[in-house]
């Protein structure tokens, strides 16, 4: 007997999860006594209520999609790759390193070659951990989450001493070439007659992290590679069985999966530094992980959960700067969406099945 219809897990069981994390971060802004209907007021137009808002908001949505993209093709193979921070930052040298080599004449030129650096590197910040696991059976969420550490002490390291701007304080390259220069959105849609915010970072890398979705979805549904990667998830025994190389999926599914982490970089170091700094990844490789969880490691709801923590992301620093609260609280708030969406899942799944066996007994089905 099937336990619940496709539309309830995949839409039904978000939802309610999500309800409830809103619910109790209601009840703890009362606690500090905020009214949680304003707070939830300043949210949205914070979000959504002028172009400002809508472009911050997006430039998230577009690192959540990268770093959701590269969890959801490792949970397809049964794979925690919690390194996507990891991967991010090193993905934001790559391209760092071609952008700074080449007098880049117009962005056409270098978007390519960004985008080409920046996945390089972040699958070969996965491919170690990767082969660790494949060969010597190293569990993949030590070794990524390691590699995270890794990561951050290397780039602290360069971004302080062999990439640093001589006769500068801050740990950060020179600025690209202005040739490298990504359109924002102000800029992409002025010849169009629609005015949009000067100041808002989102940028043409959001139509890139659209493609990657629909690459994601062809990818996994459409080619026999993505055929071998769900078989392995589903059971490495049968896989095995079929002809399926274990060792190969491991390594291809992570260095695909850096790959996207990696591609992160296009939008944050690229398309709002314009040059690379220390911490630029900002906890995105992390989010990633909730966003594909939530996302049922599906291109629409990897993008819907991403469209939600950018939200969250943009509504909640609106609500420290409004209302006064602190970035610790926001914090919170953020953390209760991504408990209930990821580790306390089945604490709503468990009943909505019961309430659907209930119903089908009933029918007799």
């Amino acid at each position: 007997m099937k336990k619940m219809p496709r539309w309830a897990d995949v839409a039904l069981i978000p939802i309610l999860n999500l309800l409830i994390a809103f619910i109790i971060s209601g009840l703890v802004l009362l606690a500090i006594g905020k009214d949680p209907w304003a707070a939830l007021g300043t949210m949205i137009d914070g979000s959504f209520g002028s172009s400002r808002g809508v472009g911050y908001t997006l430039y998230y949505t577009t690192n959540f999609i990268f770093t959701g993209l590269a969890m959801g093709i490792a949970s397809h193979a049964r794979m925690f790759n919690i390194g996507g921070e990891g991967q991010a930052a090193l993905g934001g040298l790559g391209v760092a390193l071609i952008l700074l080599a080449v007098p880049w004449p117009h962005w056409t030129l270098a978007l390519p070659a960004a985008i080409l650096f920046g996945g390089l590197f972040g699958a070969a910040w996965a491919f170690i951990p990767a082969y660790l696991q494949a060969k010597r059976g190293s569990h993949i969420v030590i070794t990524t989450i390691m590699f995270n550490f890794i990561a951050a002490s290397l780039m602290g390291y360069l971004l302080t001493g062999v990439l640093k701007v001589p006769g500068k304080m801050a740990a950060e390259t020179a600025k690209f070439p202005e040739g490298a220069h990504l359109p924002t959105f102000h800029e992409m849609l002025a010849p169009f007659g629609i005015e949009f915010s000067k100041h808002a970072p989102a940028n043409l890398s959001f139509l890139v992290a659209l493609l990657c979705l629909y690459v994601f979805w062809i990818l996994v549904w459409r080619t026999r590679l993505g055929y071998n990667i769900r078989a392995f998830g589903e059971s490495e025994s049968a896989a095995v069985y079929a002809g399926i190389n274990p060792a190969k999926i491991i390594i291809i599914t992570m260095l695909i999966s850096g790959a996207f982490a990696g591609l992160m970089a296009i939008n944050n170091v690229m398309g709002e530094a314009e040059r690379l700094i220390h911490n630029a990844v900002e906890g995105a490789g992390f989010i990633g992980i909730a966003v594909a969880l939530m996302g049922r490691n599906h291109p629409i709801g990897i993008f819907l959960a991403a469209l939600l923590f950018g939200f969250l992301w943009q509504g909640g620093a609106e609500l420290q700067f409004e209302h006064q609260i602190p970035r610790e609280m926001v914090t919170v708030i953020q953390a209760l969406v991504i408990l209930l969406t990821g580790a306390l899942d089945n604490m709503v799944r468990r009943p909505v099945e019961k309430l659907f066996i209930m119903r089908y007994k009933a029918k007799g089905l």
